[in-house]
């Protein structure tokens, strides 16, 4: 059972995608995944999660970038 709290990972690796869902919902976290930036901007504006796991090195747009575009965006 989850605890409320929502994360999204962001990460366009497989494995530390896994990883971090596995600390994570040890922690009662319901886990969110996307594995490029712009898929993760989508999805955070979607389910408004209380904790983004944002990697910054990621093809196409980077972790950087889809962090600003997320908090810019009403």
């Amino acid at each position: 059972m989850y605890g409320g709290k929502k994360v999204l990972i962001v990460d366009d690796s497989k494995l530390e995608r896994h990883i971090l869902r596995e600390i994570t919902e040890a922690l009662n976290f319901e886990v969110f995944e996307a594995e490029t930036g712009e898929l993760g901007v989508q999805r955070a504006l979607e389910i408004k999660p209380d904790l983004i796991l944002m990697d910054v090195v990621m093809p196409g747009m980077n972790g950087y970038q889809a962090t600003r575009k997320i908090t810019t965006t009403d």
